[in-house]
């Protein structure tokens, strides 16, 4: 499907009384949910509202579930996951952790989340100014944020290579750089960890991508 079929298919999904069917899902690839999102996150930066029946995808939802796509996020509560894509009831898998890296008990969930429920895209999405990533940066001691924040300070080793310049998180370059790398480690980490979803994405079965989600504007930037 062209670009321009994939944001005419969301906006139609957008307007849509109900949520996807099985067959439906089925019918989307892995880059036609990405363009899906993409258009999504953009009706959001515009300030498009939603046209939905709730009462009618509350019920639908009730008995069965084919989302789209899967999303790591930030616990931050200025990060409203489902609206920054424009989504709703249905639409997509998200789970939360501070800093959104990915553990077991994550990993889990996204294959469930793939390989048995059908979602066809994995989005772990970092966002600008994140206290996590700077309380790693700052190297916090503080009750069990002490071992939450030693798996993003692997993320802080990488960025602190061939970084000149502070390296605090005084210095938004350098926490920018941070949350790149943290998201880039929870890709790979995937990969590695889930035979499962490695072996989907080799079959362009699903995608694995990454974002960076932009507190003062809204936008998404999606990276390698």
């Amino acid at each position: 499907m062209k670009n321009e079929d994939a944001a005419k298919f969301a906006n139609d999904d957008v307007l849509r009384p109900s949520i996807l069917t099985a067959e439906e899902q089925a019918a989307l690839t892995p880059n036609m949910v990405l363009e899906i999102l993409k258009q999504g996150n953009q009706e959001f930066i515009n300030g498009e509202l939603t046209i939905r029946n709730n009462p009618q995808r509350i019920k639908d939802s009730s008995i069965g579930q084919y989302p789209k796509a899967a999303i790591i996020s930030c616990l931050d509560s200025r990060v409203p996951v489902e609206d920054v894509f424009h989504r709703g009831i249905g639409d997509v898998f998200v789970g939360r952790v501070a800093g959104n890296f990915v553990n077991e008990d994550l990993l889990g969930s996204l294959e469930f989340a793939c390989k048995l429920a059908g979602a066809k895209l994995i989005v772990v999405l970092g966002h600008e100014n994140c206290g996590a990533i700077n309380s790693a940066i700052d190297n916090v001691k503080l009750g069990n944020l002490t071992s939450m924040l030693s798996k993003i300070r692997p993320a802080v080793k990488i960025a602190e290579k061939d970084f000149s310049g502070d390296k605090t998180s005084k210095n938004l370059t350098f926490v920018h750089k941070v949350c790149v790398e943290n998201v880039r480690l929870a890709i790979n980490f995937i990969r590695t960890n889930s035979p499962i979803l490695k072996e989907m994405e080799d079959k362009s079965e699903i995608k694995i991508v990454g974002g960076i989600y932009q507190l003062s504007s809204g936008r998404v930037d999606f990276i390698d």
